[in-house]
């Protein structure tokens, strides 16, 4: 076999139509050997002798795409030095851009023994881990080009790849549970007709079945287990994964693209599926650990803020290099839209505290690819001080987790004063405005794959995580959630009655609220997980979605309710997508706006269930459960793209989450005289109106949108 010298850069493999160049990093290792892997068990070694800045390097001749490989480390086992060279494991490389197999648990894939964890294992790890597979980068991607959809116009659908697809009527089985099946005309219509313009996918990079779940007969469902940064996950792949899952996850994004829906990744770079110090050896730990992992004082343990056993080391420039390489690659690569971050807090993390400042937000935002695609944090990590929502840089937007904490609360009962609940509504301009960010650093959601459905939400007081194996330890145990009577599965119509109510009192509230919706897959329908609100283990039909529809378009059984609550989300989506005014770009003024076409109203007010306007002892008051809201479509201060003024119809917005009965008294330019009035718990309204002149009077008739 010929062996040149290469390049040191990219690292990774990288095929050239000829052969390809391979390179890694490793500062802890003395001697690099290539391992070339074949179909009967065998393998060729290469050591790579070249060395620039830390990185060894080599280029095959005739090494083509599809080939199987992985690295061997020849240097010190000291784990009292945070150092776990060992030549008997086979491991990933890094930057792999496939994976092929799946990693066979044994003791053989540990770095230390069982009985004895301080003595060295040199069993030979390579039949039973993944290997890295050398791919062709070349794809026709034909006209494809990024959505770019303003995030004003953004309605987000977090999925699942599996759970999304697998139970689908109208899929090939051999399709389901695959990138391919993202493709079908069958899902892309549902989501189309759903109003959704961005898919956000729950893990896709390759991720690893803890050993512990496959003991106990289950799988890492959602995938929050990374262990390649730039692979798509193998088991999503429906026809191979010596480097298939590539060509078919790039056809998933061209196709989504071409109807104009943007494909947005959940990310995991807090940490890897190495877990702690007694942990596998599969990658990065035998490579290079002390520049990989945040080591403690003594260097044998791991520093944790995620609750997965380790946490990548952010002050180190590899790992700052690996995560924007990684980045920058799906991007420009894979042609994805943008990027959710999995705990990020952990990412702001260069010390111990959660730096604002920290290296990596100063990449992302002097990244020319990277800075331009949508940018999602989810604001927390398990850390201490590892709760920063409002707190991310300019350039990012987050998951509110208040909006989902306050709206739970509303809507269930919960004594809290009204003026926090306005805030959410109108884009938490408390947790944005002060350091520039608008209405759209919020995204919204209730409910999302973490917790319970919406389904659940309503139907248990209570998580029921018993099948997940931890006695019902694990979950969130303070869910604000309400069972709306009965526990469960019920068969009284009043309590289901009042379960499809607060579901839609749900939805509209978070399609007329400011900021940006997320919808989580299945809620459309009314999806269920029986009470587990922790069902990361259950990949089964406890998270796959259960269409409503036969394959033959008729409802399926007991699906009635699911279709009636999908028509109601789908009319909320477009009506929000059609009136601008649930859709601002700046934040409210709460007093006219100089220029508008009636200047002399305000562009929003606040008015009691009786028609006056909210006092501040209103707003302090903590019992309170209902309020109006009027939105003045004439008031709309942001221009259009072109600099054209924008108008909208006024809408008015009644919100009641009390027990009793409400009549509101209301006076409109466009209704005739009569009298709303609901002595039902539980609704939201909305009714379009002409903004003139706004004075409590006898009522107008305002319809209830739920």
């Amino acid at each position: 076999m010929q062996v040149w010298p290469g390049e040191a850069y990219p690292l990774g493999a990288t095929y050239d139509g000829a052969g390809t160049n391979f390179a890694v990093f490793t500062e802890a290792a003395h001697r690099v050997e290539l391992c070339l892997l074949h179909d009967d068990g065998s393998e060729t070694a290469v050591e790579l002798r070249e060395s620039d800045a830390f990185v060894r390097h080599a280029y095959l001749p005739g090494v083509m795409p599809g080939q199987r490989y992985g690295f061997r480390m020849h240097g010190p086992y000291d784990p009292a030095r945070g150092l776990r060279c060992n030549s008997a494991k086979l491991l990933l490389d890094p930057y792999a851009k496939a994976v092929s197999g799946a990693v066979s648990w044994g003791e053989e894939v540990y770095g230390y023994h069982f009985g004895a964890p301080d003595r060295r294992n040199d069993l030979d790890s390579a039949p039973h881990t993944m290997t890295s597979v050398v791919i062709n980068p070349y794809f026709d991607w034909g006209d494809d080009r990024p959505p770019r959809t303003d995030y004003h116009r953004t309605v987000i659908y977090e999925a699942h790849v599996k759970g999304l697809t697998m139970t689908h009527p109208g899929l090939p089985e051999e399709l389901r549970g695959t990138y391919a099946a993202l493709a079908h005309p069958a899902i892309i219509e549902h989501l189309t007709k759903l109003g959704v313009t961005a898919l956000e996918l729950m893990p896709v990079h390759q991720f690893v079945n803890d050993h512990r779940l496959v003991d106990m007969g289950l799988n890492n469902y959602w995938g929050y287990n990374t262990i390649g940064f730039f692979a798509p996950h193998n088991a999503y792949a429906s026809w191979g994964d010596r480097g298939q899952q590539v060509l078919e996850f790039k056809s998933a994004v061209r196709a989504l693209h071409e109807a104009g829906i943007e494909v947005i990744l959940d990310v995991v770079y807090n940490h890897t599926a190495e877990g702690n110090h007694l942990g596998p050896t599969l990658s990065f730990k035998g490579i290079d650990n002390p520049s990989y992992y945040r080591l403690t004082d003594d260097p044998r343990y791991y520093m944790d803020t995620t609750g997965t056993g380790n946490s990548l080391l952010m002050r180190s420039p590899h790992v700052l290099q690996l995560i924007m390489d990684s980045l920058r690659y799906w991007v420009t690569e894979m042609h994805v839209d943008g990027f959710r971050f999995d705990l990020a807090a952990t990412l702001a993390r260069q010390f111990h505290e959660v730096d604002r400042l920290s290296s990596f937000f100063d990449l992302v935002q002097q990244d020319p690819v990277v800075s331009q695609v949508k940018l999602i944090a989810e604001p927390w990590d398990v850390g201490e001080g590892g709760y920063q929502v409002g707190n991310f840089p300019p350039l990012w937007t987050e998951w509110n987790g208040k909006y989902r904490d306050t709206v739970r609360d509303l809507w269930r009962g919960e004594p809290r004063a009204l003026a926090e609940f306005a805030s959410r509504l109108t884009g938490s301009s408390d947790l944005y405005q002060d350091d520039g960010r608008r209405p759209l650093a919020s995204i919204n959601f209730v409910t999302c794959h973490d917790g319970f459905t919406l389904h659940d939400l309503v139907g248990y007081n209570d998580k029921h995580n018993e099948a997940n194996g931890e006695e019902n330890r694990d979950g969130e145990s303070h869910n604000r959630s309400w069972n709306c009577g009965a526990e469960g599965e019920t068969e009284d119509p009043e309590v289901l009655e009042l379960r499809a109510r607060q579901m839609r009192n749900f939805f509209a509230t978070l399609m007329l609220s400011q900021g940006v919706p997320m919808i989580s897959h299945g809620d459309e329908f009314a999806r269920t997980q029986r009470g587990n609100n922790n069902a990361y283990c259950q990949d089964n039909e406890v998270s796959w979605l259960r269409w409503p529809q036969s394959a033959e378009g008729a409802p399926a059984e007991g699906a009635s309710s699911g279709e009636a609550l999908l028509e109601f989300v789908r009319a909320m989506v477009w009506l929000r997508r059609d009136h601008p005014v649930f859709r601002r770009r700046r934040f409210f003024h709460g007093r006219p706006v100089e220029g508008t076409a009636q200047d002399e109203l305000s562009d929003i007010a606040w008015f009691t269930p009786e028609g006056s306007e909210m006092t501040q002892r209103d707003w302090d008051s903590a019992p309170a459960s209902a309020l109006t809201v009027f939105l003045n479509g004439n008031a709309i201060s942001e221009p259009g793209p072109r600099g054209e003024r924008i108008a909208d119809d006024s809408f008015l917005l009644m919100f009641n989450a009390s027990p009793g009965r409400w009549t509101s008294r209301c006076r409109s330019t466009t209704a005739g005289s009569g009298r709303w009035s609901s002595t039902r718990p539980a609704r939201t309204g909305c009714r379009r109106v002409r903004a003139r002149r706004w004075r409590p009077a006898t009522a107008s008739p305002c319809r209830t949108a739920a």
